[in-house]
């Protein structure tokens, strides 16, 4: 059984459209004719080995590789013409030679690329290799159209001829020109080509006195074009010559016309084949610019479009609202409801049209994971009916069509049908639509409908066969969202409508009020129960997006995690690679010195010794210092527990501290022995390190930490100094090489503190600074400055002595 697709139908659905941007796609005459053309494929095979092409199509398109099909021309009628011994022009035949380097370049690249695209090569196959007649075509004519020299040895011969006598008599001319007893008799000093013959402008006065033959005379016969009668005979020559040149130009465009003709078939058959990779690449495009997927269609009898588009609306370039549309779980009839303008046609004919391209082999504008049964026929009536020729009014009208689409529709059809029974008494028009639609599916139909019927609304409560779905409308801003929600059925909304067009405010309240009592017991039911599951929805559309909110913060998490691990990692072997490296080297500095300290007797020698290695020990603790702190500088902070008595690490001093008091979003921290700070919340995070264990002896504890601050004694403690460094408004790297050049200078001149000026700013170059200091060999320590001293705009160091 053939697919059943009737003219009203391709109509109503617009169809035209899709196959009218098909052919803007296409590169050749004869692949545009093949897409207006384009059947609907009866099996499912066929629509399977149509969309497995495009597929093809679609991976060449996405590795930015086109067809090399430029330079094809229609050459249809030449060749035919060719065929039956006619002579073509230069310019169709050099046509013809493009179109040939065509065919060979074309099966060449997807010979190139077989493997993946095996239909397209099966195609290309059909494309004849006359490369060697292209070439001949080719090497015949000039880039202007001209017909080469190279074309045969008799028509360079010939046009040499020709030349020849052509210098010869423009020589002769140029010599009568400058006789001077000549001269006066002439009209102006030149000549010229009159009915291929060269002439002089000679005043007609003088036309005894020269001798000659008039070619030509003016428009006054003031002025005769005479060829002089010593010319006569050398431009008879020409004359010959140049007829032997053009018999032999007809001969040579003879010759490759019949070359032409001898391969007409093939040549026809590769135009065919070309044709068909044409229309293969305009689907691969087309599809792109839809980001087209193909539904699941193979033994499939449920419906369910996921992100359906509608194919028009997104070939105009407009904003698309994307919609799910389901006829599951045994249900056979859809019945879309809600406000005028709302997007009810739109959904009826979006799923009809997806319906005709997926039988045309087209992907359709919907998600990955659709499935769509390929229906054996489609109808549709949608718009107005009407016909005055016939006498039909709108309603008359529509039950015709509804008659013939009884008459024809079989198992497996589609039936769309916008406003059924409409435009009449809304009971009976109910009653009909009802009997109808029970009719359509006791055919085996398929049926989606759209009605503003409060009894085709009920049907989905009360037969399983039917589904309700509804087009969304926004009482805030009065305008409907053109979001379908199935499972739903929708109220008009015809007094907002109104409202939002322009009708007088007091007839919409009126009309509000004549509307609460319009309608049973049924309506009012059914009202009810459509506003507590819009709740439910709006409920449920709330709780989604919470989910897929917590979803995607779930996913970047994971996501950093693994990075922060893949980095430390990294900076983990980075760290032993560098250990490793410095051990050797301090290895066999420490074998050197040894060999030195043996072969060297003195104690002078013996001391220098001493400081060399206690030199390169202290910069060995320097560079691990430096690594471990820059290792440990990537792991992910977590965050701070903030309260009295927690264990956290402040980034300024880069340790860990522990809180002793909270207020407004500072903190005073203890970051050991009798150094206190207050500090803003913002730079404590998760501690680095296990809080130090307190001793069972107190007593004991105090004492130990009153022998540590005493060998210790002042230098915890830091004052301000004027050896200061101020790097306010400078990038983060000036500062920080600056800052280095600072701090060297003043281990050099022997300073103990230093204050550097780094202002507030947005916090982040005193951070980067201060996570520097963190790990700078040169520094015992650092704190915020007091409030005398610059505040937290500040930050002062004590160095290393």
């Amino acid at each position: 059984m053939t697919v059943q697709i009737s003219q009203r139908t391709l109509e109503d659905l617009g169809f035209s459209e899709v196959l009218r941007a098909l052919t803007q796609r296409c590169r050749t005459e004869p692949g545009r004719e093949r897409v207006l053309a384009r059947p609907f494929h009866d099996t499912e095979a066929e629509v399977t080995e149509a969309l497995a092409l495009v597929e093809e199509a679609r991976f060449l398109s996405q590795q930015q590789f086109s067809l090399p099909l430029g330079g094809v021309t229609d050459l249809r009628t030449a060749v035919g013409h060719a065929e039956k011994g006619g002579i073509l022009e230069p310019r169709q035949l050099i046509d013809a030679a493009q179109l040939l380097f065509a065919f060979a370049r074309t099966r060449e690249a997807l010979d190139e690329r077989r493997e993946k695209v095996p239909r397209l090569v099966e195609i290309s196959r059909r494309l004849p290799f006359l490369e060697a007649m292209a070439r001949r075509l080719d090497q015949c004519f000039e880039p202007d159209g001209e017909i080469s020299d190279r074309a045969s040895p008799e028509l360079k011969e010939a046009r040499d001829r020709a030349r020849g006598l052509h210098r010869r008599i423009k020589t002769r001319l140029d010599e009568l020109l400058h006789d001077e007893s000549f001269i006066p008799k002439l009209r102006e000093n030149y000549y010229t080509l009159r009915n291929g013959r060269y002439v002089v402008p000679v005043v007609s006065n003088y036309r005894s006195e020269v001798d000659g033959i008039v070619h030509n005379a003016s428009q006054t016969g003031q002025t005769l074009f005479m060829e002089p009668q010593a010319m006569v005979g050398l431009g008879n020559d020409l004359a010959i010559a140049q007829s032997e040149v053009s018999e032999e130009e007809r001969r040579v465009l003879q010759e490759l016309s019949q070359l032409v003709g001898r391969e007409s078939t093939r040549i026809l058959e590769g135009l065919e084949a070309v044709a068909e990779l044409d229309e293969v690449e305009a689907i691969a495009i087309l599809s792109a610019d839809l980001d087209a997927t193909t539904p699941t269609f193979v033994d499939v009898t449920e419906l369910q479009l996921r992100g359906l588009r509608h194919p028009r609306l997104v070939l105009k370039g407009t904003e698309v609202v994307s919609n799910d549309v389901a006829l599951t779980g045994g249900a056979r009839a859809l019945v879309v409801s809600g406000p005028n303008a709302g997007g009810k046609t739109v959904t009826l004919t979006g799923v009809g049209l997806c319906a005709l391209m997926l039988r045309a082999g087209l992907p359709v504008p919907v998600a990955e994971g659709s499935r769509m049964p390929l229906y054996r026929s489609v109808h549709s009536t949608v718009g107005d009916a009407q016909d005055l020729t016939q006498g039909l009014s709108t309603f008359s009208a529509h039950v015709t069509l509804l008659r013939d689409i009884l008459a024809v529709v079989g198992q497996d059809s589609l039936v769309l049908i916008d406003e059924i029974a409409a435009d009449t008494d809304p009971r009976e028009g109910a009653a009909i639509a009802i009997a109808v639609l029970e009719e359509l599916l006791g055919k085996g139909a398929y049926a989606l409908v759209t009605t503003h019927l409060e009894e085709l609304k009920a049907l989905a409560h009360m037969d399983p066969r039917f589904l309700n779905a509804r087009v969304g409308f926004d009482s805030k801003r009065m305008a409907p969202t053109y979001r379908l929600q199935m499972g739903a059925a929708g109220q008009s909304s015809a007094i907002d409508m109104a409202a939002r067009v322009g009708l007088p405010s007091n007839v919409c309240e009126r009309a509000r009020e004549l509307s609460l009592n319009a309608g049973g017991p049924l309506t009012k039911a059914l009202a009810a129960a459509e506003d507590e599951r819009r709740k439910l929805y709006e409920e449920l559309e709330k709780a989604r997006i919470a989910a897929k909110e917590a979803e995607a913060l779930r996913a970047d998490l994971e996501k950093q995690k693994v990075a922060f691990e893949r980095e430390r990692k990294g900076r983990m072997m980075q760290f032993n690679e560098d250990v490793h490296s410095a051990s050797e080297h301090a290895a066999q500095e420490v074998r050197d010195l040894l060999t030195k300290l043996r072969s060297e007797q003195n104690e002078k020698a013996l001391s220098e010794a001493r400081m060399q290695l206690q030199q390169r020990a202290d910069e060995a603790l320097k560079r691990a210092a430096a690594a471990k702190a820059e290792l440990f500088q990537v792991e992910a902070p977590g965050p701070a527990n903030l309260k009295v008595g927690a264990w956290v690490h402040h980034s300024g001093l880069g340790r860990d501290v522990e809180i002793l008091e909270l207020t407004d979003g500072q903190a005073v921290v203890s970051a050991g022995g009798a150094l206190k700070m207050r500090v803003p919340t913002t730079e404590l995070s998760g501690p680095r390190g296990r809080k130090p264990q307190q001793t069972k002896f107190p007593e004991r504890q105090k004492g130990d930490a009153a022998l540590k601050r005493a060998a210790s004694a002042a230098p915890a403690q830091v004052d301000a100094t004027n050896f200061r460094c101020d790097v306010r408004g400078m990038r983060a790297d000036d500062a920080l090489s600056e800052l280095e050049r600072f701090l060297d200078q003043g281990l050099r001149r022997g300073e103990e503190a230093a204050l550097i000026i780094h202002g507030h700013g947005t916090g982040a170059l005193k951070q980067t600074i201060r996570d520097h200091l963190a790990a700078s060999p040169y520094i015992r320590m650092f704190r915020p400055g007091e409030g005398h001293e610059g505040g937290d705009g500040v930050t002062v160091v004590a160095l290393r002595g």
